[in-house]
């Protein structure tokens, strides 16, 4: 299969694979109604299933609810794009927490004044408020009807991840990657409309491949043309600083994955290319490639 060279699989050997957690998980799925095998090699219950209507549950109750999974990867990698593509079709909410905070800022709530405070002053915001920011979303979207949910981008430390585990269980983390040449020419191509705020990229990445890795192709994410000429570039989006992000971002998140790795729950993913080429991949790597057929049928 083509996508066995790109998927890495950690697993633990007293515990189920990456592969078969995520087997195990869309096994119950109502998309596919058939009875539960007899089989002994089966037997174990299934992380979560999928519901049409879901319903307030209690998250250490995996049997009734739907994913809670975390997405990881380097600055530019693409999590919030691919996040958002699987909450849209699981019916899970992203969550992002740099949105948490930005929309705790632009509130009135008795966080935001602190938060204001240590953004103004240049400082990192703190585990503990940003779990605080957590666990409130979390719970609001419970008392909604919310099940499950997808988390891009955190924990970025060992402490978030032990600190997360107190609050909810973590079903499947996907660890974005992607060569860093590739990663840098993205982070360099990005673009903000200085109107809409929309996210665009200017990029044309076409990366032969050596020394046993593979070419890498990309097209551009063009903006439309009322927005061409209000493109503006992020300040930080420099070579200099884009290096420095990816030189911390690898010294923070190796413990990360190393202890997801030890859990069996971690899942490494090389994106291949763009949205056209890793969007399959990566849901044949989740085992979504026949759900997203069936919910496109379904529609």
């Amino acid at each position: 299969m083509a996508a066995a060279a790109l998927i890495r699989l950690s697993s633990k050997p007293s515990l189920s694979s990456a592969a078969s957690r995520v087997a195990r998980c869309f096994a119950s799925s109502p998309t596919s109604q058939a009875a539960p095998s007899s089989s002994p090699s089966s037997s174990s219950p299934p992380l979560f299933a999928f519901s049409a209507n879901p319903s307030p549950a209690r998250r250490e109750d995996p049997e009734v609810r739907n994913v809670q999974w975390v997405f990881l990867g380097c600055p530019g990698v693409g999590k919030g794009t691919y996040a958002s593509r699987l909450s849209a079709l699981l019916g899970v909410p992203h969550i992002a927490t740099g949105d948490l905070v930005r929309e705790e800022l632009s509130s009135s709530g008795p966080l935001s004044l602190q938060l204001k405070e240590i953004v103004n002053q240049g400082q990192l915001v703190s585990d503990e408020i940003i779990i605080r920011l957590l666990s409130k979303r979390l719970e609001a979207g419970e008392a909604k009807g919310e099940s499950g949910f997808i988390l891009d981008g955190f924990p970025r430390t060992t402490k978030q991840a032990e600190i997360l585990e107190g609050v909810t269980e973590i079903d499947l983390v996907v660890n974005l990657k992607l060569r860093e040449d590739v990663l840098m020419e993205k982070c360099l191509g990005r673009r903000i409309c200085s109107q809409c705020g929309k996210n665009f990229n200017v990029a044309s990445i076409n990366v032969k491949g050596e020394n046993g890795n593979p070419g890498i192709s990309m097209d551009p994410l063009l903006p439309p043309p009322h927005c061409m000429t209000k493109l503006i570039t992020r300040s930080d989006d420099t070579e200099e600083v884009v290096k420095e992000r990816l030189k911390i971002y690898y010294e923070k998140s190796q413990p990360v994955e190393d202890f997801y790795r030890r859990q069996g729950k971690l899942l490494e993913f090389d994106l291949p290319g763009g949205i056209p080429e890793s969007w399959p991949k990566l849901l044949e790597a989740l085992n979504l490639d026949d759900y997203e057929e069936k919910q496109s049928a379904a529609a």
